[in-house]
């Protein structure tokens, strides 16, 4: 009893580091879906329900927590020496906030999502991106507006042009969401073929 209960133990962390582990280069979309293929399954099911392309997905996570399921946004600091609190509530692969975060959750019926979910957080930009098409007029195939009504909010998406900072991070997505594309170009094919995995 004691035996399995062990093995169990082992497999479950198994499973739970495997799944959870950084890609070796998050840069180029074809490795990441040849190590985790079953994140390609995920991508394109949001790409199937919600309208937004794979490449926008991978674009958005890559910017916002380069792929890390516990990301973080630094912590503030007193006299740039004391550790202080964090400046948002932002978390997981997504960094979406607590507040959106259960909204997509009411909204969907996703009552179990958690943000550090692979699955649920690429739907929850799925999501994201439909409401800004929905409420900003923004096609979900545009990276750089997209990028910036996801890091600045539906609101605060018209004062977006004084914001330099902003502007320079979408540029940035915009640009790999492009190099995601060309990528996905040359493996979906072969990504769509493969049917059976282990995990």
């Amino acid at each position: 009893m004691e035996y399995l209960k062990n093995n169990l133990i082992i497999l479950i962390f198994f499973l739970f580091t495997g799944c959870s582990s950084i890609p070796s280069n998050t840069a180029n979309s074809c490795q990441i879906f040849d190590e985790r293929y079953l994140w390609y399954k995920h991508t394109k099911k949001v790409e199937q329900k919600w309208g937004t392309p794979i490449y926008i997905q991978l674009a958005i996570i890559k910017m916002e927590s380069d792929f890390d399921w516990l990301a973080k946004p630094a912590r503030q600091k007193i006299f740039k020496v004391i550790p202080y609190k964090r400046p948002s509530s932002s978390f997981g692969y997504s960094q979406a906030v607590k507040g959106t975060w259960e909204q997509y959750k009411k909204e969907t019926g996703n009552n179990l999502a958690t943000r550090v979910r692979f699955k649920d957080s690429v739907d929850f930009i799925g999501w994201y991106t439909n409401k800004t098409e929905s409420i900003l007029k923004i096609s979900k195939k545009d990276a750089f507006k997209q990028y910036i009504a996801y890091h600045e909010g539906w609101g605060n998406y018209k004062n977006y042009k004084i914001n330099k900072k902003v502007i320079k991070l979408a540029k940035k997505v915009e640009k790999q969401s492009n190099i995601y594309k060309k990528q996905l170009f040359n493996c979906r094919n072969l990504l769509n073929k493969k049917k059976y995995i282990i995990f």
